[in-house]
Formats: C-alpha cells, structure tokens, sequence
C-alpha cells in the first residue's frame, strides 16, 4: 500500500515513520471493479479495511428484498472496525461503488499493532464512537422525522461528508440514484423524486446527472 499512502489516513498520520513501515508490512492491497462485493453481511469478520481509493457502500438488506444503506466511505476511511473488537460476524454487505482500491489488515495482525501501538487503538474507537452517534441520529430521524425532513438530513450529511465547495453551494462528490439516495433514507424511490423536485423549486438544490449540488444549505438545516 505505501506508507506515504497510510500517512494520509487520519488513523495513521501522526505515527513515525517506523510504525508507518511495520504496518505497511501487514496491508494486503486489492482492487474492486464497480459494483463488486467486497464481503457479505454475515459472513465471518476477519479484516479491518481502509479506502486507498474510489467509494464504498455499506448495506443491509430488509425483509422485502431491498437494500438499507448504512454507510458510504471513501478514499482515507477505514470500515468493519467493528469486527476487531467481538469476533463477529460483518454486519453489513460492502459493494464498491465505483473501482476503488482497498488496503485490507487482518484481525490478527491489526490486534497486535493495538497492543505495540494504543495510538491505534484511539482512533479506531473514535471512529467507532462517531458512527454509533450517527447510527443513533438515523434512528431518531426514522422514529420523530417525516420523509422531507429525513431527505433534508441525509443531504446535509452526504454535504458534510463527501461535499465539494463552500457554504455558498456544496456538490455532493457520489454518483448517487434516487432508489440509491431513497436507500439512505428509507423511503421509495418515487417519494424521493417528490421531495427533491420540491427542493428544486424551492431553490435548495439543484440535480443533474445522478449529481446533487447543495445551493441554499441553511435552509436545508432550517427543514430539519
């Protein structure tokens, strides 16, 4: 993978050059054509992964068939942490969502960097404690919120994370489907297309070509 490459994954950053090289060692790169899945849901958790480059989608699939997505990380993410920790199983599915480059360190092998390291082992909870509060908030969201405010707080939060620009007008950087978006969400496809359409003509948003870019996202914040 590189150390100059894991020098800029936030988890890694700030170790020395010695640690940086002893965790290269370890990193097993591979590819992943869009739309290949990279591990199932339920299959047994044997690596912590880290985007080298592209975008990944975590899923979980409902009892009707679809997909719930929970989760889109891109290139500096690191992503099924979780499994570090309990032994278990991958809770969700992750599918490339365009080709990207994935750094993989086995279970074995990043727990003994924890112990040598317990920088490591800091991050690696932070970005635990940060997915737990938004996994949280999405609960909330679904339980108290209607479907515009709920549509309105996942494109504030797609602007945070993976937004391009200012405050003044932020592009969603995800080529993303209304049945993708309406996935985050957890709604149909045909009510998002409504929300977005009274978004547009209200000024807030302007879509093209799968691309969303966020033009008033104040008023956005006031929806939720």
């Amino acid at each position: 993978m590189g150390e100059a490459i894991l020098k800029e994954h936030p988890y890694f950053k700030e170790l020395k050059a010695a640690d940086l090289a002893e965790i290269d060692k370890l990193v097993i790169t591979k590819t992943h054509q869009k739309g290949e899945i990279i591990f199932f849901e339920g299959e047994v958790g044997e690596a912590l992964f880290l985007v080298k480059s592209g975008k990944v989608k975590l899923v979980k699939m409902v009892e009707s068939g679809e997909e719930q997505i929970i989760n889109i990380v891109k290139r500096g993410d690191i992503f099924a942490e979780v499994v570090l920790f309990d032994d278990g199983d991958y809770p969700a599915t992750a599918i490339a969502m365009e080709d990207t480059e994935i750094g993989m360190i086995k279970g074995k092998d990043i727990e003994k960097l924890m112990y040598q390291i317990p920088k490591i082992a800091l991050k690696i909870l932070k970005v635990m404690s940060k997915r737990l509060r938004r996994a949280q908030q999405r609960i909330r969201n679904l339980g108290l919120k209607d479907t515009t405010s709920r549509t309105a707080s996942a494109l504030v939060y797609l602007a945070q994370e993976h937004g391009i620009g200012d405050e003044l007008q932020v592009e969603i950087n995800l080529s993303l489907t209304q049945q993708e978006l309406a996935n985050i969400i957890g709604t149909s496809r045909e009510t998002v297309s409504r929300v977005l359409n009274k978004f547009k003509d209200d000024n807030l948003i302007s879509v093209s070509r799968q691309k969303i870019v966020i033009k008033d996202l104040a008023g956005l914040k006031d929806i939720i």
